[in-house]
């Protein structure tokens, strides 16, 4: 029986249900979401292992979620359009996800020609398919059709899950014959000291308003994981003494309220007791910063956690 397998790079606007669709493909929460654009800031990979009858294939499916394709207007901007980049780069197909609520496929143009760059073959993916009466999907395919000769063209439901097998059954038909990247109880590449990072970024931005959530990130300063309890210490960091103010609300009463949320979540993901810290501290500008928002990245923070170690 073949064996297919690839790299597949989710592209998208802001809010377009990327990382929904990410975690509804691989059935477990890898990405954060929220209601709020560009939530998602550093590229993200997901393995759907999928294992058949023996009349049709079996494989290995790697998605990569991106941040939401937007013009840049800051060193944080830059290096998620960078992330973007790379992912294209290195893809053997790009599911390009846009939303059929929108009024007009014009503003998804400017995400299809960087798509069209890449010389990768490229699924539409038409979601919130749940949001609008039937009878208004056969034209805005007509009007999708008309920019580009697309690969698939998928009407889903991220959210719902609907086309969702669909999905799988023609990516994996779309895909090379190749290896098994990664073992079969591997779910992400990702480690856990950064999806404990993007837990409680999540919670700041489900929590706050306004310029809070932008202003936000968060760095696990301690992870010691003990056989019954793991002992975490994380930094927020905002820009503004304004804004810390308010991440640590009257009495602590805002933090404590994003501290407890998030531990709960980190519970579940590691299947243990939790001792969370967590502080909040003022770096001014941040996010025009080129060498802290580099240092922000999981894979440059392994780096060092790994040079740190070595005698």
């Amino acid at each position: 029986m073949a064996f297919h397998s690839g790299f597949v790079c989710i592209l998208g606007r802001p809010n377009a249900g990327k990382s929904t669709l990410l975690n509804a493909l691989v059935g477990g929460k890898l990405a954060i979401i929220s209601p709020k654009p560009q939530t998602t800031r550093n590229r993200i990979q997901g393995v759907i292992h999928v294992q058949t009858g023996k009349a049709k294939e079996a494989g290995q499916v790697i998605l990569i979620d991106t941040p939401g394709v937007h013009k840049p207007d800051s060193s944080l901007g830059r290096k998620m359009m960078t992330e973007v980049a790379e992912a294209l780069e290195g893809s053997d197909l790009i599911l390009l996800i846009a939303e059929v609520t929108q009024k007009s496929v014009a503003a998804d143009r400017f995400v299809l020609e960087m798509a069209k760059r890449s010389k990768t073959p490229i699924f539409l993916l038409l979601n919130k398919i749940d949001r609008i009466e039937k009878g208004r999907l056969l034209p805005i395919i007509d009007e999708w059709r008309r920019l580009h000769d697309f690969k698939e063209i998928i009407p889903i439901s991220a959210l719902k899950k609907n086309g969702l097998e669909v999905l799988v059954e023609r990516v994996l038909k779309a895909l090379p014959e190749g290896p098994r990247y990664f073992p079969e109880d591997q779910m992400t590449d990702q480690p856990a000291r950064f999806m404990v990072a993007e837990i409680i970024r999540e919670q700041v931005l489900l929590d706050t308003r306004e310029e809070i959530p932008y202003a936000t990130t968060v760095v696990v300063e301690q992870f010691d994981e003990g056989e019954r309890l793991t002992r975490i210490a994380a930094t927020i960091y905002c820009e503004r003494e304004g804004q810390k103010a308010i991440l640590v609300g009257k009495r602590g009463q805002m933090l404590k309220k994003i501290g407890t949320s998030s531990r709960w979540q980190i519970e579940r993901m590691l299947g243990k007791k939790v001792f969370l810290d967590l502080f909040v501290k003022v770096r001014p500008a941040w996010r025009e910063s080129r060498e802290f928002v580099d240092g922000l990245d999981w894979r440059r923070q392994v780096e060092n956690l790994v040079a740190a170690e070595k005698p």
